[in-house]
């Protein structure tokens, strides 16, 4: 029972990896279906930050018409939305941008592989951002990017909030060299934000790693075991979604694209590097990982082989003494032994030397 149990739970957390499809099939393309889990009642959140130097206009955005004025502004506009489960209004602010219906099916799928996508006047990117759990477990959200000439557009799930922040407040407190670059510099931060709350999460796993090494070094338990697996699992996932985003870093900065500058080009080979780092570390990991379940299996084996042995011992020094002992309670009659009166010592003498000779035996051989 302890055993399917042990099993079990890995395997039912693989449907993270391996989502139900929630899009009814046969739709025609560009149909616009949410296939989140967020299920929220809250309404969609639209923040706005427009800068310019040193002039910054921040506020939350009502209507989203409002977003065609920022759009066509000669400013850089960044319209941030939190929140995607509500499809009409999703529909009415990709439209105020002028988005591809198949550009919108793709926002509202959060089950995207990392892409990049090249169309009229605007650039697709999508990615994921994790969050971590107290117990050890990411959880995902999606991040869809529409850069522009002079506006950028975030979609979020509105999971568990974002890494934005540091981004919004160099912005507000004009700090570095953002205020001052166009565009693709504000989607290069964005993403580079991403890519390091990576390298936090992974901090957080490789500490961890370390104190299971530590267990199955002194004490393995089951458990031990479990939160291998655990971890295991998590770092299979991120690589699922880290992978492909490669890709999609390195053609956003290999592009051709008027929308990326090339002075942003410097800064995305950066963060390409940032990815690469964070496969090799994941890869580090699963290897580790997988060397620690090997590492356990054969410390279980091993102590149930010294626990074998010393039952071996015992049995081997019992041996001689049951067999004397059977032979005097057989009871025959003609038995000269039975009707001594120091027979009873004596055999207990026997049994007792008999034993003890075993026992100096297998210390000599260090075998206890």
């Amino acid at each position: 029972m302890q055993t399917s149990q042990l099993v079990k739970k890995p395997y039912i957390k693989l449907r993270k990896l391996f989502r139900p499809k929630k899009k009814a099939a046969g739709l025609p393309p560009g149909t616009a279906v949410y296939t989140g889990d967020n299920t929220q009642k809250d309404k969609v959140v639209i923040n706005l930050l427009d800068y310019s130097g040193n002039l910054v206009n921040e506020r939350e955005i009502t209507d989203p018409n409002e977003c065609r004025t920022y759009v066509n502004n000669d400013t850089i506009s960044w319209i941030d939305v939190e929140g995607i489960h509500d499809v009409a209004m999703v529909q009415k602010i990709s439209e105020s941008v002028n988005l591809h219906p198949l550009v919108i099916e793709d926002i509202l799928n959060v089950d995207q592989r990392a892409k990049m996508e090249e169309f009229d006047g605007y650039i697709y990117l999508v990615l994921k951002m994790f969050h971590l759990k107290k117990n050890d477990e990411i959880v995902p959200e999606q991040v869809s990017i529409i850069l522009s000439k002079n506006y950028v557009v975030t979609f979020q799930e509105g999971i568990e909030g974002d890494t934005f922040q540091e981004i919004r407040t160099r912005i507000r407190s004009n700090k570095g060299i953002i205020n001052k670059m166009t565009s693709d510099y504000l989607v290069y931060s964005i993403i580079d934000s991403i890519i390091d709350s990576y390298f936090t999460i992974l901090e957080v796993f490789g500490d961890r790693i370390e104190k299971l090494e530590e267990e199955l070094v002194n004490n393995p338990e089951k458990r031990t075991l479990t939160d291998i697996y655990r971890i295991k699992r998590e770092m299979l996932y991120i690589r699922k979604s880290v992978w492909p985003l490669r890709e999609a870093i390195s053609r956003l900065e290999r592009g051709e694209s008027e929308l990326v500058t090339r002075n942003t080009h410097l800064y995305l080979r950066d963060v390409y590097d940032h990815t690469i780092n964070v496969l090799d570390t994941i890869e580090t990991y699963r290897d580790m990982l997988s060397g620690m379940i090997d590492i356990y299996l054969s410390s279980i084996s091993n102590r149930l082989n010294e626990t074998m042995k010393y039952l071996a011992l015992i049995s081997t020094i019992f041996i001689p003494m049951t067999f004397i002992a059977s032979i005097y309670g057989m009871n025959f009659d003609f038995m000269p032994e039975l009707k001594w009166i120091g027979g009873y010592p004596f055999a207990l003498g026997v049994m007792g030397l008999v034993g003890l000779s075993f026992l100096i035996y297998f210390k000599l051989k260090k075998w206890v």
